[in-house]
């Protein structure tokens, strides 16, 4: 129909006009739905049999195993460099093949950190009946291992790939983790939706946060000049961190063993050991190690 034709020709004056197109003639941007594929493909590597629909026979884990590594490389190599074009027009086939390579040798230390995550849930979760729950219906799990990953592409300096990979676990746990993000051992956040960590947060070992944190920057206003600096939170180890939490700001850091009630809004630091939530609609900042006005010893890890 000629009206369609017009139609057609509108669309494509668009595309001309204003770009926002990708994957035209094979030299774009990396590919949503690929890197979506090596996702799942990178969680049943590290977590075998947890997110196939078949069990895998131990005599074939090695076939099994080899296989993935090799159709993940594959796939992979070719997004690190779409990837790579971001910064140069060609891409580097040797610098392609040392990202994926180093990539694909941290696996295993990456496996070792999710076993800690893990042990984090359990002992931190009395519902948890056992880990492989944990493995197999904890989104948070799922979110905080991708995001491990891509932080190791993150560090190599890839472009784009990194923040796909990240946003890919967020659309399917309501939990939006930033690859450049630091994260420490023994890491669980419970219950998982509608948290939020931001770029350049750093996150000690054996921190617990509940759901709806937000650990975020002061201000945007000052955009792109902004980039490379420390914009948010840092948090020590041993800190809890409960429900609706704000934290704000690169100079804002919450001291080891602290404990940060819910629903509170922070804009500066606090010392290590410190309770902090609102009575009266007044924040107070406490001293755990201090006992309260009657004299009685407080249990503050409610």
């Amino acid at each position: 129909m000629d009206r369609l034709d017009k139609i057609t020709d509108a669309i494509l004056a668009s595309y001309e006009a204003g770009g926002g197109i990708n994957n035209i003639d094979g030299t774009n941007l990396p590919s949503k739905r690929a890197i979506a594929a090596i996702c799942e493909d990178l969680l049943q590597l590290l977590f075998p049999g947890f997110h196939d629909q078949e069990p895998i026979h131990s005599n074939h884990l090695r076939r099994a195993t080899s296989y993935r590594v090799q159709s993940v490389a594959d796939r992979l190599e070719d997004e690190i460099c779409k990837s790579l074009r971001l910064d140069s027009p060609d891409c580097p086939k040797l610098e392609a093949e040392r990202i994926l390579c180093e990539f694909l040798r941290e696996l295993p230390a990456i496996r070792e950190l999710l076993r800690t995550d893990v042990d984090a849930a359990f002992n931190g979760d009395p519902s948890a009946r056992s880990r492989d729950e944990i493995i197999v219906a904890y989104p948070f799990l799922e979110a905080v291992a991708i995001q491990r990953m891509a932080h190791v592409l993150y560090k190599k300096n890839l472009p784009l790939l990194p923040r796909i990979m990240t946003e890919w676990a967020h659309s399917r746990t309501g939990t939006d983790i930033h690859p450049g993000a630091k994260i420490g051992e023994y890491f669980f956040i419970d219950h998982c939706t509608g948290t939020v960590i931001g770029e350049t947060c750093e996150i000690g070992a054996r921190v617990k946060m509940y759901q709806g944190v937000s650990l975020i920057a002061r201000s945007l206003a000052g955009g792109q000049a902004l980039r490379g600096t420390k914009r948010h939170p840092t948090i020590e180890d041993g800190v809890t961190i409960y429900a609706g939490t704000t934290i704000m700001g690169g100079d804002t850091v919450i001291g080891a063993g602290s404990t940060i009630g819910a629903n509170v809004f922070l804009t500066h630091s606090v010392p290590a050991r410190s309770l902090v939530f609102y009575e009266e609609k007044q924040l107070q900042i406490l001293d755990k190690d201090k006992r309260d006005a009657g004299g009685r010893e407080m249990d503050w890890d409610i």
